[in-house]
């Protein structure tokens, strides 16, 4: 699949990083093809989160994302374009990012962790059509 989703977080958004971090994927290359700022309703966050339902920290997956607003995008690349975004982003836990990630650079904490980015091309369709059905 060639486009893929990302959330800037509430916590990105809050330390006004929207332009810092899509900057990052515009000069790699990537095309944004869609994007809005949004908060994220509890029903929605439940739906993306689906797959950690039954672990303990859903609940505040769910609660974190639905804070505050988020910025919600479509990015367009080639055929791998998720693999490109995730390895921009850095490891979850952003004490353990690599200097010259987004994580590494700008993230604090690892419940916060600043961007969700789709973790394989299933997702990246399920994601999309979740937050932007007229693309899929």
């Amino acid at each position: 699949m060639k486009n893929t989703l990302i959330i800037l977080k509430p916590d990105a958004v809050e330390r006004g990083l929207i332009g810092e971090v899509l900057t990052r994927f515009e000069r790699r290359g990537l095309k944004i093809i869609a994007g809005e700022v949004r908060t994220i309703s509890e029903d929605v966050a439940k739906q993306h989160y689906a797959e950690h339902a039954q672990r303990p920290f859903f609940g505040e997956l769910v609660e974190f994302i639905t804070r505050s607003p988020s910025f919600v995008a479509v990015l367009e690349g080639p055929a791998d374009t998720w693999r490109i975004v995730r390895s921009m982003m850095g490891t979850t836990n952003p004490a353990e990012s690599t200097p010259g990630t987004i994580r590494g650079d700008y993230g604090l904490e690892l419940a916060e962790n600043l961007i969700h980015g789709s973790d394989g091309p299933e997702a990246a369709a399920r994601e999309i059509t979740l937050f932007f059905p007229q693309i899929s």
